[in-house]
C-alpha cells in the first residue's frame, strides 16, 4: 500500500505537467481563438443591421426585419465560435456540436410543427402583405377587420365587434378577400318584373333610380341586363360601381339602392309580381277532376279550370 501511493503521486504529477505544457502551448491559439470571437461578434452587429435593412425593403414587418437581423448576426457568431474551436484543434467537437444541433432541430420540428408552420406562414405574409393592420378582409368565411399581425397569429375583430384570433398557417392556406385594397366594388341588385311591362321602360326607370345614389362611383354607367324568363317574372339585374370596397357601406348602399328600384317601379307603374303558381284541375285525358267537381260547386268562367294562387 505504501509503495503504491509514491505511483499515484507521481501520475497525478504527471498528467498536470501535461497539461499545463498542453496549455502553454496552446496558450497562443487560445489567444488567437478569442480575438476571433471579438472580431466576429463586432463583425455581426454591422451584417445584421445591413441585413434588416435589405429585408425592411421587401417587408414592412417590424418584428420579421428584426428576426432576420438577429438570425444573421446569431449565425456570424456561430461562424465564428466554430473557427475558433478549429484553431483549437477540437475538430471533434465542432462535428458533434453540429450533430447536436441537428438532432436538436429534426426533434423540435416533429414537436413542435403547428408551431413552427404557423411561423413560416407568418414570415411569408409578411413579405407577401395580403393584408395590413385596418383592413377589412374575408378570411375561413368570416368577415372581419384586421387589428394585429403577429409572427404566429393574427389578430381579427369581425363586424359584429368580436375578436378572434386566427392561426397564421390557416389563413395562408386559404383564399384571402380583401376589400380595403380594391378601390371599387360592384353592386348588384337582382329583381323581377311583370310579364306586362314594358322592357325598355323597366330599363330606363332603375337607370334613373340610381344614378344620384349616394357612393356610386359616377365614372362608371350603371347597367341594366335582363337574364331569363322567370316563373313568375321577368328577371333582371341592376349593376352600378361603388366607390369603396369596405363591408359597411357596400351593405348600407344595397340597402339604399333597393329602396329606391322599388320606390321608382312603384311610381312607375312597374310591378314586381309575388311568385304564381296555376293549377289545372281540367285535364280530363290524364285523370284530371274539374274545379267545380271537386269544389261541388257549378264552374263560373275561368275559375272552372284554373286557379291561381
Amino acid at each position: 500500500m505504501k509503495d503504491s501511493l509514491p505511483t499515484i503521486f507521481h501520475s497525478t504529477f504527471d498528467k498536470v505537467v501535461g497539461w499545463l505544457h498542453t496549455f502553454v502551448d496552446m496558450l497562443p491559439n487560445a489567444l488567437i481563438a478569442l480575438l476571433v470571437v471579438a472580431a466576429f461578434g463586432f463583425a455581426s452587429r454591422y451584417v445584421a443591421r445591413g441585413v434588416e435593412s435589405l429585408v425592411s425593403r421587401i417587408s414592412n414587418h417590424r418584428t420579421i426585419n428584426s428576426l432576420a437581423g438577429t438570425l444573421a448576426r446569431i449565425s456570424v457568431i456561430a461562424f465564428g465560435v466554430f473557427i475558433a474551436l478549429s484553431l483549437l484543434h477540437l475538430d471533434k467537437a465542432v462535428t458533434s456540436l453540429l450533430a447536436g444541433v441537428g438532432v436538436v432541430g429534426l426533434a423540435l420540428g416533429f414537436a413542435f410543427q403547428d408551431l413552427a408552420a404557423n411561423f413560416v406562414s407568418g414570415v411569408f405574409m409578411a413579405i407577401r402583405r395580403p393584408f395590413n393592420p385596418g383592413d377589412q378582409v374575408e378570411v375561413d368565411g368570416r368577415l372581419a377587420k384586421v387589428c394585429s399581425i403577429e409572427l404566429r397569429s393574427t389578430h381579427l375583430e369581425t363586424l359584429d365587434g368580436l375578436s378572434v384570433i386566427m392561426p397564421n398557417r390557416k389563413i395562408y392556406e386559404n383564399p384571402i378577400v380583401n376589400f380595403t385594397q380594391t378601390p371599387d366594388r360592384r353592386l348588384d341588385v337582382e329583381v323581377g318584373v311583370a310579364y306586362c311591362d314594358d322592357l325598355e321602360t323597366v330599363r330606363d326607370v332603375a337607370k334613373n333610380a340610381l344614378a344620384d345614389l349616394p357612393g356610386r362611383n359616377e365614372d362608371r354607367d350603371i347597367e341594366v341586363a335582363f337574364t331569363g324568363f322567370g316563373g313568375s317574372s321577368i328577371d333582371l339585374v341592376v349593376r352600378t360601381w361603388l366607390g369603396t370596397a369596405t363591408q359597411r357601406e357596400y351593405i348600407l348602399t344595397r340597402s339604399e339602392a333597393i329602396i329606391r328600384i322599388k320606390k321608382a317601379f312603384d311610381q312607375n307603374g312597374i310591378t314586381i309580381p309575388f311568385p304564381i303558381r296555376t293549377l289545372d284541375f281540367g285535364a280530363r285525358d290524364v285523370g284530371g277532376e274539374r274545379l267545380d267537381t271537386v269544389l261541388g260547386s257549378e264552374p263560373s268562367n275561368d275559375a272552372a279550370s284554373h286557379a291561381a294562387e
